[in-house]
């Protein structure tokens, strides 16, 4: 296997993880979250730069006033002699002083106190027991554990009585250069092992971490509210193409995008507005030409013919007024009510029921639901008309969940073949084989108008054979229409 080949399939394997976000919230959270984060980590050096000298500055406190103690003894000693005598009487183990023979180099790593926390400290201290400033250069000052051992700020974690070690050249006034070496500890004062670790890991990392994603969680909720009234206004502008323009609010690439997306609409409904303009316009046009073949057809001297072409001329007059119909029906030029589904379908059964037909209801929605009535209506109108037309009779019936409503339009038809039932039938001029007792059929423009009616109240329309004893007993039309509660 090539290595090509072995990190395409790591790459794959790490996909299908998802540990990377899937959406475009996550993945910003994510960044700032992982930024802000190692920002913290960078920075954390401050900390632990902070408390390294804190552990040290008990010991340098002590260190600087034994220095100065021994500044005053060999100042105070008579001759040479007597200050040999009082740097070997001083030195021990944890103390260990050297003269040096004339002025040393500045050390590897030496530099005045004042460049170095601990030295500014032992500085201070010197100064305040002397009354007066010397010479003291800085080579060392780290953290030794319990243990004895330098591990920088491991140290600060696992031990209880860390002791600070520290190496520097002073000058002796008029006497010349020592070279000390001391350690010393904390006075007795200890810390819990662990004790920093929790605290520096609960405070510093933990709570902040917290906080830096709940920022990052508001931060980019409000940054992509835009692009959120985005979605909805195209989700929207889908179902009613006449919706409300997207408000013009925001900083200015919001507002820029909002403009653009107010022209788009604006276009697209002038654009459909010209389309019904010029079916309009042949429909009218039409009319001239097929009157005239009307009058010819008169004149012919046939019957047989004359009854063949009025039957064709009838056909094209329906044709044309159902293509009209149908464009002017899909489009929805009201504005968004609470409509009463109840009584709008009692009184499709009750006009129903007068022309003859039976048809009854059962079932009630809970609320109104928001809706265009006037398309609407005509959807719930083409269903009836399908159902009568095909089965004679027409149940009706309503189910309310709160949070969509589903209406039924069933008949006692045929049913149609499942190769149409899903997709076909709603094609338009798509028609079923006639009626065997002759009763004239639809346009074939019913359930396309309807389906369309139904997709721009965010619902859909679907046709089922209801199978009762193992055979078709008919067809149930089901409308389902949400609640935008």
């Amino acid at each position: 296997m090539s290595r090509a080949h072995r990190v395409h399939r790591a790459l794959r394997a790490l996909a299908r993880l998802r540990a990377w976000p899937d959406t475009l919230f996550g993945r910003l959270v994510a960044i700032l979250a992982a930024g802000m984060f190692a920002g913290q980590l960078l920075t954390s050096t401050i900390w632990f730069d902070t408390h390294d000298n804190r552990t040290l500055e008990i010991p340098a406190r002590l260190f600087a006033s034994r220095l100065a103690d021994t500044v005053r003894l060999l100042e105070r000693a008579p001759d040479a002699a007597a200050r040999d005598a009082v740097v070997a009487r001083l030195g021990d183990a944890r103390y260990q002083l050297q003269w040096l023979a004339a002025a040393p180099p500045p050390a590897p790593g030496a530099r005045p106190l004042a460049q170095h926390a601990t030295g500014e400290l032992i500085e201070g201290v010197i100064r305040k027991r002397l009354g007066e400033p010397i010479d003291v250069r800085l080579v060392e000052a780290q953290v030794r554990d319990d243990s004895g051992r330098h591990r920088g700020i491991l140290s600060l974690f696992d031990s209880r009585m860390p002791t600070g070690d520290f190496h520097v050249q002073l000058r002796v006034p008029g006497q010349g250069w020592l070279d000390i070496r001391s350690n010393e500890g904390q006075a007795g004062m200890h810390t819990e092992r662990g004790t920093l670790v929790l605290d520096y890991l609960l405070r510093i990392y933990l709570i902040r971490f917290v906080a830096i994603c709940a920022l990052a969680l508001i931060a980019v909720r409000l940054a992509l509210n835009p692009l959120h009234r985005f979605a909805v206004a195209a989700e929207s502008l889908g179902r009613n193409i006449y919706r409300a323009p997207l408000p013009v609010g925001g900083p200015r690439e919001v507002r820029r995008a909002a403009r653009s997306f107010n022209a788009m609409q604006q276009q697209l409904i002038d654009s459909f507005a010209a389309r019904t303009r010029f079916l309009s316009a042949v429909s009218h046009d039409l009319r001239s030409p097929l009157t005239r073949l009307r009058l010819r057809t008169e004149m012919l001297p046939d019957p047989a013919w004359r009854e063949r072409l009025r039957g064709d001329l009838d056909d094209m007059e329906a044709m044309v007024r159902a293509t009209l119909d149908a464009v002017q029906g899909i489009e929805i030029t009201e504005a968004r009510q609470r409509i009463d589904v109840d009584s709008m379908l009692e009184g499709l059964a009750l006009d129903a029921r007068e022309a003859g037909h039976r048809v009854s209801v059962e079932g009630t929605a809970r609320l109104p639901v928001a809706g265009f009535p006037r398309n609407l209506k005509r959807c719930l109108q083409n269903l009836l008309d399908n159902a009568i037309r095909h089965g004679n009779e027409a149940a009706i019936g309503v189910h309310d969940d709160g949070r969509r409503v589903r209406i039924v339009i069933a008949d006692r038809g045929p049913g149609i073949a499942d190769d149409a039932l899903r997709e076909r039938v709603f094609e338009p001029y798509f028609r079923l084989a006639p009626k065997a007792d002759g009763a004239p059929g639809g346009t074939g423009l019913g359930l396309t108008i309807a389906r369309s009616i139904a997709a721009a109240h965010g619902g859909t329309l679907v046709l089922t054979n209801r199978i009762e004893a193992g055979r078709i007993a008919g067809l149930d039309a089901e409308l389902t229409l949400p609640r935008d509660d």
